[in-house]
Protein backbone atom coordinates (compact mmCIF):
# COMPACT_ATOMS: atom_id res chain seq x y z
CA UNK A 1 0.00 0.00 0.00
CA UNK A 2 1.63 3.47 -0.86
CA UNK A 3 0.99 6.48 1.96
CA UNK A 4 -1.10 8.69 1.04
CA UNK A 5 1.29 11.69 0.66
CA UNK A 6 -1.21 14.67 1.87
CA UNK A 7 -1.30 13.75 5.91
CA UNK A 8 0.41 15.80 8.66
CA UNK A 9 2.56 14.00 11.02
CA UNK A 10 0.91 14.10 14.84
CA UNK A 11 3.12 16.69 16.40
CA UNK A 12 2.45 18.79 19.30
CA UNK A 13 2.60 22.66 19.17
CA UNK A 14 5.03 22.99 21.81
CA UNK A 15 7.49 21.01 20.81
CA UNK A 16 10.58 22.67 19.94
CA UNK A 17 11.44 22.01 15.91
CA UNK A 18 14.16 19.69 17.47
CA UNK A 19 11.68 17.54 18.76
CA UNK A 20 9.60 18.07 16.22
CA UNK A 21 12.13 16.71 13.56
CA UNK A 22 13.36 14.29 16.06
CA UNK A 23 9.59 12.97 16.37
CA UNK A 24 9.32 13.10 12.16
CA UNK A 25 12.07 10.60 12.15
CA UNK A 26 10.45 8.18 13.84
CA UNK A 27 7.19 8.43 11.70
CA UNK A 28 9.72 8.16 8.41
CA UNK A 29 11.07 4.89 9.99
CA UNK A 30 7.58 3.85 10.91
CA UNK A 31 6.61 4.51 6.96
CA UNK A 32 9.83 2.82 5.21
CA UNK A 33 9.10 -0.14 7.01
CA UNK A 34 5.85 -0.98 5.02
CA UNK A 35 6.71 0.46 1.75
CA UNK A 36 10.81 -0.14 1.21
CA UNK A 37 12.35 -1.88 4.32
CA UNK A 38 14.14 -0.16 7.36
CA UNK A 39 17.61 -1.15 9.41
CA UNK A 40 16.46 -3.00 12.27
CA UNK A 41 18.75 -0.03 14.36
CA UNK A 42 17.23 2.76 12.76
CA UNK A 43 13.91 1.65 14.07
CA UNK A 44 15.39 1.33 17.32
CA UNK A 45 17.62 4.37 17.51
CA UNK A 46 14.79 6.60 16.33
CA UNK A 47 12.44 4.86 18.78
CA UNK A 48 15.05 5.98 21.65
CA UNK A 49 15.22 9.21 20.32
CA UNK A 50 11.31 9.54 20.26
CA UNK A 51 10.76 8.39 24.05
CA UNK A 52 13.22 11.15 24.92
CA UNK A 53 10.75 13.85 23.19
CA UNK A 54 7.67 11.61 24.37
CA UNK A 55 8.41 10.19 27.55
CA UNK A 56 4.78 9.14 28.25
CA UNK A 57 3.31 5.62 27.30
CA UNK A 58 -0.41 7.19 27.37
CA UNK A 59 0.53 10.10 25.00
CA UNK A 60 2.84 7.68 22.56
CA UNK A 61 -0.26 5.21 21.93
CA UNK A 62 -2.41 8.38 21.39
CA UNK A 63 0.18 9.89 18.78
CA UNK A 64 0.43 6.01 17.57
CA UNK A 65 -2.93 6.00 16.77
CA UNK A 66 -3.02 9.39 15.43
CA UNK A 67 -0.74 8.21 13.43
CA UNK A 68 -1.85 5.35 12.06
CA UNK A 69 -5.01 6.86 11.48
CA UNK A 70 -3.70 9.58 9.26
CA UNK A 71 -1.10 7.05 7.25
CA UNK A 72 -2.56 3.86 7.45
CA UNK A 73 0.87 2.70 9.01
CA UNK A 74 0.81 1.12 12.96
CA UNK A 75 4.28 2.21 14.46
CA UNK A 76 3.35 -0.52 17.20
CA UNK A 77 4.14 -4.01 14.99
CA UNK A 78 7.07 -1.89 13.64
CA UNK A 79 8.43 -1.56 16.94
CA UNK A 80 7.69 -5.04 17.88
CA UNK A 81 9.21 -6.63 14.78
CA UNK A 82 12.43 -4.51 15.44
CA UNK A 83 12.84 -5.28 18.77
CA UNK A 84 12.01 -9.56 18.40
CA UNK A 85 13.71 -9.56 15.24
CA UNK A 86 17.54 -10.92 14.67
CA UNK A 87 17.60 -9.65 10.98
CA UNK A 88 19.25 -6.00 9.99
CA UNK A 89 16.90 -5.28 7.90
CA UNK A 90 13.00 -5.32 8.43
CA UNK A 91 9.93 -4.61 6.14
CA UNK A 92 6.59 -5.31 6.89
CA UNK A 93 4.45 -7.36 4.36
CA UNK A 94 0.78 -8.37 3.85
CA UNK A 95 -1.29 -7.75 6.99
CA UNK A 96 1.14 -7.39 9.53
CA UNK A 97 -0.25 -3.40 9.80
Amino acid sequence: MMRNQNYAYPLESHWSISEMDTVIAFWRAVEDAYETGVSRQTVLSRYQAFKAVVPSKMEEKQLGRQFARVSGYEPYPVLQQARESQAKFIKMVGDEK
